[in-house]
């Protein structure tokens, strides 16, 4: 079967397509015949790895997110599953078999069925950025545990960069949960985009003042900040918050390192939560697996430019321009066709 690996860190280049034996799967796991597999900013960060050209034994197949179908389970393992229509998510972490070659073994607790009537390309889009929204948008003081109708009325949800992969899944499952959602974005693209996915208001940040525009909305401030740049935003986060409110921080960028006034956010009682998909409670997992389940029941969310989010295409050989546009920054989502 095709796969693609690598055997060092690195930039793309390093990832290399070959040809390797199928193997059968152990106890607990599925063997799930890949159709797409997605790519994320995590997956180009773990192939980069700490320093370049360290080894990487055995070789690494990348990618957490993938859609397919069941065509073998192992002991343990229902065989009814054989045939069924899946998502797969975490494939790869601290595992070697990733979802970018045409078989994947993944233990059966990272495999979740994929209705009829969702596609492969949104089903590989689901693990990493909506598993990761709904952590933080379950984060507040008070919960709810688990996202669906209802379960954010009132709330008002800031997103940014809502034109993202996670802030896109935030929006979305913020509007089926039936919050009021303000998201910043630094171009009308972008606005539109942001738009598209559900936002109720959206800011520009480059032409407008966020705090200012916000309180226009949420007078009495926000509940739930979705962060992807706590360096460059955290003054306004702070600044917005509603008494019990919560920022969720799922990334870095622009800066590691950012400060915080103590005082103020003591006296609202603020929760400033680090979130990390993979290191994230075994419950709160649970929950977004059946959170997100339920919205794509519900035909709650999707993918493509309609929905704010446009797909972007390879063919399993050209990996390495996969993984080299998500490192670039690519607005959307990047899929790996590795089947029909």
């Amino acid at each position: 079967m095709r796969a693609v690996v690598y055997e060092r860190t690195g930039d793309p280049e390093v990832l290399t397509l070959i040809d390797k034996p199928r193997s059968d799967p152990g106890s607990g796991e599925m063997r799930v015949r890949i159709v797409r597999s997605g790519v994320n900013p995590t997956d180009w960060k773990s192939r980069r790895g700490s320093a370049m050209a360290e080894p990487v034994t055995p070789p690494q197949t990348p990618n957490h997110d993938g859609s397919g179908v069941i065509d073998a389970v192992g002991q343990g393992v229902d065989a009814r599953w054989v045939g069924q229509r899946v998502w797969v998510w975490e494939a790869a972490y601290q595992r070697a078999e990733g979802t970018a070659q045409e078989y994947a073994l993944v233990p059966a607790r990272r495999v979740v069925p994929l209705p009829d009537d969702a596609s492969f390309d949104l089903g590989a889009s689901l693990g990493v950025p909506f598993l990761t929204a709904h952590r933080c948008l379950t984060a507040t003081e008070g919960g709810p545990h688990r996202l669906g109708p209802g379960t954010l009325d009132g709330r008002f949800v800031l997103v940014a960069g809502g034109a993202g992969a996670v802030g896109n899944a935030a929006i979305q499952l913020a509007h089926w949960s039936d919050a009021t959602v303000i998201t910043t974005v630094s171009s009308p693209e972008k606005a539109q985009l942001a738009a598209a996915a559900g936002a109720d208001h959206v800011i520009d940040y480059t032409r407008q003042d966020v705090e200012s525009e916000i309180r226009k909305v949420a007078a009495g401030g926000v509940h739930t900040v979705v962060e992807v740049s706590p360096a460059q935003n955290a003054a306004i986060d702070a600044a917005v918050l509603a008494p019990l409110g919560s920022v969720a921080i799922y990334a870095n960028n622009g800066g590691n390192e950012f400060t915080i006034p103590t005082r103020p956010l003591m006296m609202v009682n603020a929760r400033w939560q680090f979130v990390l998909m993979y290191t994230s409670p075994a419950r709160a997992m649970a929950d977004a697996v059946e959170g997100v389940t339920d919205a794509l029941l519900d035909r709650a969310i999707h993918v493509g430019r309609h929905a704010g989010l446009p797909l972007h295409h390879f063919p399993l050989e050209d990996a390495v321009a996969a993984h080299a546009a998500v490192e670039r920054g690519v607005v959307g989502k990047v899929l790996i066709d590795v089947a029909d």
